[in-house]
């Protein structure tokens, strides 16, 4: 994502069977993998920060693989319980923001970040 000609931030979203990582996971529950894409993570650069450009980067995301034929999009956001999260636990994204975008919870995943417990959240796509 530009804004004002400069990089401000991006996001990792792919098919989930392209990351290795996840699909050998102990800690992320697999539900119903085939046409499954995911956002595993976003970067935002500083000065650009609390903008709201993680809701665009999200949006995106999802536009994308919609537009990519995805079945579904998951995420693996921690649960921040309303406190500030920091920057190297934030880069998953929180479970608020995914729920902004029409996730759904689907369950509480074994991984923590920060300490706080991460979800697997979904959302079906047309």
């Amino acid at each position: 994502m530009y804004v004002g000609g400069k990089v401000a931030g991006w996001c990792s979203v792919a098919p989930k069977s392209t990351y290795r990582a996840l699909v050998n996971s102990r800690t992320i529950p697999h539900v119903q993998d085939e046409g499954a894409w995911s956002v595993v993570c976003f970067v935002v650069r500083p000065g650009f920060r609390r903008r709201g450009l993680m809701h665009q980067l999200l949006d995106s995301a999802v536009g994308h693989a919609g537009a990519m034929g995805a079945a579904a999009l998951e995420g693996y956001p921690v649960e921040a319980g309303g406190e500030r999260i920091d920057q190297a636990s934030g880069h998953v994204g929180t479970v608020q923001l995914f729920e902004a975008h029409g996730f759904r919870l689907v369950s509480q995943t074994a991984g923590r970040r920060g300490g706080k417990p991460r979800w697997l959240v979904r959302r079906e796509l047309p």
